[in-house]
């Protein structure tokens, strides 16, 4: 592996080394606003996804730069980013690609943002129906939703709807919804105003003939239904569907001698927990006599719950079952360090990941699994708190963990910046959050990409850090910037 000598120039004309560059800078959790406006230019980006935009931290200013960008593509992602700043968004509402406007609109009522004044008007009068539509779902100003509700299109004047706004309308307004010529419409008027109660449902058969239905559905729901008195429904003890005696076991009225008599049959994969335990789980005497249960499904049901007493905590932790114990990890902020840790050594599902997350996770002494042979445990090394540069340095050509340590933020200056000249290495370097903004403008240079810091208003971070001038310069003030 080439070394990286005093000077990043010494490395411009290096094709593969500014494919790395551009690819690591896009995994960088948050950009600053001039570096992301040069990367938007750049036609064929080697991102890691193609929503990299969706995923990064957005100041107000690099969310202008979003918003601004020239893709529609990229401006659509500025909406869909959780942390873009929502006064920047704004001339997204105006956008000329309608998809980025529904986008805009749509996403604004999932997250819940905040409407600056102003915005639900332009959308209220946008060209698209499914637009207009979209923001009629919004909180929005009285006189906005009066317009929407005369709208053109049946389902915009639908979707406006509400019972608050019905009595505010000209009466000649009332009237013409109450004969619109659309059923969509008339439907959403009646809605408000429910005529005639229901027909009252038919009465449910009596419990022993829905005991011995023929149907296993009829039979699986009156299994598990409270009222059905617990000494007919153990009838279905010996039932020949094994739903049915799995829903019959999970029963909250079962004695435990009575639960372990039925011949259930404990499915793979997901199941639901009995109403009982969704309904009550949270109280502490529920959680005990479902922790304390034979029936693992019951277990399984109640170390889902967020919080549990710490002595069901306990129990759940030390269970024989594997499931129990990894739901208790995954749902349980008291889950114990030490199964958390067992759990994400050794479980292998879709989520396995996401245990590092736990509160419960990361812990001083986690760097003595530096040298374990399972590649999990010495990727939780680098969560020791009290781990220091040295352990970096360990791990930092380790093939499984390698790649993270040169995106650790407590990597030395000098390795961090000599890994930027290594192929293989320089794209994790490059996504190193430590790197000054003034670096990732060199690197930007040598890879050939135009120079638009003016045009984004950029200069003021190559005011603060200085250009790469090698291993071991130091910064004005006397601390090495990537240090800190």
């Amino acid at each position: 592996m080439a070394e990286m000598g005093g000077d990043l120039d010494r490395l411009g004309g290096d094709e593969r080394l500014a494919q790395e560059w551009l690819g690591g800078l896009t995994l960088q959790p948050a950009l600053p606003a001039s570096v992301l406006a040069r990367l938007l230019t750049v036609e064929e980006l080697p991102a890691f996804t193609p929503v990299w935009l969706t995923l990064c931290t957005l100041d107000q200013e690099s969310t202008a730069v979003l918003v601004a960008a020239p893709q529609s593509d990229h401006r659509r992602q500025a909406a869909e980013n959780p942390s873009a700043d929502v006064d920047a968004l704004v001339p997204l509402a105006r956008d000329a690609e309608p998809r980025v406007r529904f986008v805009y609109a749509l996403v604004a009522d999932d997250f819940g943002r905040r409407v600056p004044d102003g915005v639900a008007d332009i959308l209220a009068r946008d060209s698209e129906a499914k637009i207009r539509r979209t923001a009629a779902r919004w909180e929005l100003p009285m006189p906005v939703r009066m317009r929407l509700v005369q709208d053109e299109d049946a389902s915009v004047r639908a979707s406006a709807l509400t019972a608050e706004l019905w009595p505010l309308l000209p009466a000649a307004v009332r009237e013409a919804l109450l004969a619109d010529p659309e059923p969509l419409v008339r439907d959403a008027v009646a809605a408000l105003f429910p005529g005639e109660p229901e027909p009252e449902p038919e009465p449910r058969p009596a419990p022993d003939v829905r005991v011995q239905d023929p149907d296993p559905v009829v039979r699986r729901a009156a299994a598990e239904d409270p009222e059905v008195p617990t000494a007919l429904a153990l009838r279905l003890a010996e039932d020949p569907d094994d739903s049915v005696r799995l829903s019959l076991s999970m029963r909250e009225d079962l004695t435990e001698e009575q639960r372990s008599a039925i011949a259930y049959v404990v499915p793979h994969g997901h199941h639901v927990p009995p109403r009982w335990i969704e309904e009550r789980g949270h109280e502490p005497d529920v959680a005990r006599r479902a922790a304390a249960s034979g029936h693992v499904l019951l277990r399984r049901s109640i170390a889902r719950q967020p919080q549990l007493p710490a002595d069901v905590v306990d129990r759940l932790a030390a269970d024989e079952d594997f499931f129990v114990k990894l739901t208790l990890c995954e749902s349980c902020r008291e889950a114990p360090h030490a199964l958390v840790l067992e759990m994400y050594a050794h479980w292998h599902g879709l989520k396995w990941a996401f245990l590092r997350t736990h509160p419960n996770f990361a812990r001083p002494g986690l760097a003595h699994f530096a040298d374990h042979p399972n590649p999990r445990l010495r990727h939780a090394a680098l969560d020791d708190p009290e781990a220091g540069p040295e352990l970096l340095l360990r791990l930092i050509d380790d093939p499984d963990v390698g790649r993270w340590v040169l995106r650790d933020p407590r990597l030395p200056r000098e390795e961090l910046h000599r890994r930027l000249g290594v192929p293989g290495s320089a794209r994790d370097a490059a996504a190193n959050p430590a790197l000054p903004p003034a670096t990732m403008h060199r690197l930007l240079d040598l890879a050939g990409v135009a120079d638009c810091r003016a045009s984004a208003g950029g200069g003021v971070e190559d005011a603060v850090d200085q250009d790469f001038q090698g291993p071991g310069v130091a910064v004005a003030g006397g601390e090495e910037r990537l240090s800190q």
